[in-house]
């Protein structure tokens, strides 16, 4: 039964019996329900997560910032090298998934941190 036939059966409802006014309720809360189920949907597709899932980029990525987390880590706990190396492998990272997302503004902090730490690390090896 469609929307038309519905609220067509509801006006030939006596509007003063007890069926009436509950076909109008019922129809009413229906409307309303749906409505707070348009707006639940849509705070949901606010939150969900915009990135691509599924490929490789989508791992590279968890994988850089395990290897920035580890880097960051190891230089604050004195291991300044090895957290050097980590924290450019995480930002050569980024700039692959920044490059396969055509994201300028990963690739773009990304190179420059990665750049800064490369320019410590071969000062420091030279």
């Amino acid at each position: 039964m469609d929307k038309q036939e519905r609220q067509e059966q509801i006006k030939s409802l006596d509007a003063n019996s007890k069926a009436g006014q509950l076909a109008r309720e019922l129809n009413a809360e229906r409307a309303r329900l749906k409505k707070e189920l348009e707006e639940a949907n849509e705070q949901v597709d606010l939150f969900a997560p915009s990135t691509p899932t599924g490929g490789l980029d989508s791992y590279i990525k968890w994988i850089a910032t395990i290897l920035a987390v580890i880097g960051v880590v190891l230089i604050s706990a004195g291991l300044t090298t090895a957290g050097q190396v980590a924290y450019f492998c995480s930002a050569c990272s980024w700039v692959y998934v920044g490059h396969c997302w055509n994201d300028k503004a990963i690739m773009i902090g990304s190179a420059i941190t990665g750049t800064a730490v490369m320019m410590n690390l071969v000062e420091k090896l030279i």
